[in-house]
């Protein structure tokens, strides 16, 4: 059968150790020297070992209380640690945080499983709506923390990598060729005007064969071949590929994604401003985004 050791008597192991006898340590604990000393003895009895050298003027560790002191301070850390961030009530309550739906992935899912292990007490609500929308929510304070996909960066927003904006079509497509071109775009796309003024810009005629309020509406008819669209380098929907068109088509400007936070010196914020910082670094992500 499993036996467990009592962290109270750890605690006051180690601070024996560390304030070289019973009497500080006791001191330091706010107990008495007994309660300290009945401590000590019953761990030794628990682990049927000597823990302290009693023969001379000054406590010493035994080569067993030596060894235990390791992972006594281990034991201990972890159980602060454990109480800290479950009891923590400065992080409780909700908070929003806005993302373009074609950037969901690879990265936000880990973003939220990483916040909520560290963070359980507090809610996150995802808001998935396209950048100008999310923008005018953080303009109203209506969100905590928005990512964006944008050409620069505005004021307070933080880049997090840049990426290439590439054409995009069904696999195996031909809607590409077709003269006017056709294209499908939701109306509050942020790549639309861009997009739409480089055709200008190089002569193409095109017709707009979705104009759509719904994201998943546009992706339906690029996935079907009847038009083509854009999309960041690494945020593909299904069933469509980068069009290889041989310069046929113009080359468009790479785009930004940015993090803007509401309140930076707020403590929750902060803490998940620095996790969906660092699974952008992650060599799981970025890779992903730079070569698929």
């Amino acid at each position: 059968m499993a036996r467990n050791l009592d962290l109270t008597a750890l605690r006051s192991f180690v601070a024996v150790s560390d304030a070289g006898g019973v009497t500080r340590a006791a001191g330091m604990l706010n107990l008495t020297q007994s309660a300290v000393s009945m401590q000590l003895k019953r761990l030794e009895e628990s682990l049927d070992v000597a823990l302290l050298d009693r023969t001379s003027r000054t406590i010493a560790l035994t080569p067993a209380g030596e060894q235990l002191l390791g992972y006594a301070r281990s034991m201990l850390k972890t159980n602060d640690e454990i109480l800290t961030r479950l009891t923590a009530t400065e992080f409780e309550g909700e908070l929003k945080l806005g993302v373009p739906h074609d950037i969901i992935y690879p990265a936000i899912p880990a973003v939220l499983k990483r916040f909520a292990a560290e963070f359980p007490r507090m809610q996150v609500k995802l808001i998935s709506a396209p950048t100008r929308r999310l923008l005018n929510m953080f303009g109203r304070g209506e969100v905590d923390l928005i990512l964006t996909t944008e050409e620069t960066c505005g004021p307070g927003g933080q880049v997090l990598v840049e990426l290439p904006l590439l054409w995009i079509g069904a696999q195996d497509g031909q809607a590409w060729r077709k003269q006017p071109l056709p294209v499908a775009f939701c109306k509050n796309c942020i790549f639309r005007s861009g997009v739409l003024q480089a055709l200008n810009d190089d002569g193409i005629d095109w017709e707009m064969a979705v104009d759509s309020e719904q994201d998943n509406a546009v992706e339906a008819a690029v996935s079907a071949d009847l038009a083509v669209h854009v999309a960041l380098k690494g945020s593909l929907p299904p069933h469509t590929q980068v069009i290889d068109h041989g310069g046929l088509l113009p080359i468009l400007k790479p785009q930004n994604i940015n993090l803007y936070v509401l309140k930076p010196n707020d403590q929750a914020s902060q803490a998940m401003s620095a996790i969906v910082q660092q699974c952008y670094e992650s060599p799981r992500v970025l890779p992903h985004l730079l070569t698929a």
